[in-house]
């Protein structure tokens, strides 16, 4: 029993792991991509505006289309303090998701979103910016056999980013857009 105890005191190997390091985690970061329209995006354009940044991909049957969705309800329903954020869509995909796809996808979502992607290189320093874990997953058919098609696994965080690119904030993909209006109400004039 004392050896159970001992796992849960201050400064034993278990609280220590399980409560991390102080400090912050550093989210976002730099980057340059293309939006669109095949203009040069980088995290510095992002600056002197909150954002909402989230990574997915234009050919995800569910997670991405209804994030983006809930994303644009909920810049819908805070009124003028949506003026302040610029919404982001960062490809995962990037053999697939050219600047002509992207454009074609996100314009069923928000008008101000801005979709961005690059060469497989460039979304890798974004996705590692933001802490984003995304790795392409082969699709099987009904007898397990390979289609030679593949899904991308990724994390599904919306974040909120500062005007100087720091992170506020996250909200889970099951965030509602009452929660994330909530949230977009509070942010500083």
């Amino acid at each position: 029993m004392l050896l159970v105890l001992a796992l849960y005191l201050p400064g034993s190997p278990r609280q220590q792991s399980t409560t991390g390091a102080t400090g912050t985690v550093a989210i976002g970061g730099p980057f340059t991509l293309v939006d669109s329209k095949g203009v040069t995006v980088t995290d510095a354009d992002l600056k002197g505006r909150y954002s909402l940044v989230f990574f997915g991909f234009t050919r995800c049957p569910d997670i991405c289309p209804l994030v983006l969705q809930v994303v644009t309800q909920a810049l819908e329903l805070a009124g003028p303090a949506a003026d302040k954020v610029q919404p982001v869509f960062i490809s995962v995909d990037p053999e697939r998701d050219s600047p002509e796809v992207l454009g074609a996808y996100i314009a069923n979502f928000h008008p101000r979103f801005v979709a961005l992607t690059g060469t497989v290189d460039q979304v890798r320093v974004a996705t590692q910016s933001y802490r984003v874990y995304a790795a392409k997953a082969p699709l099987k058919d009904s007898e397990g056999k390979d289609t030679g098609d593949y899904t991308v696994s990724h994390t599904g965080y919306v974040y909120l980013m500062d005007r100087d690119g720091g992170y506020l904030a996250h909200f889970q993909k099951e965030a509602t857009a009452e929660e994330i209006a909530r949230r977009l109400g509070q942010l500083a004039p």
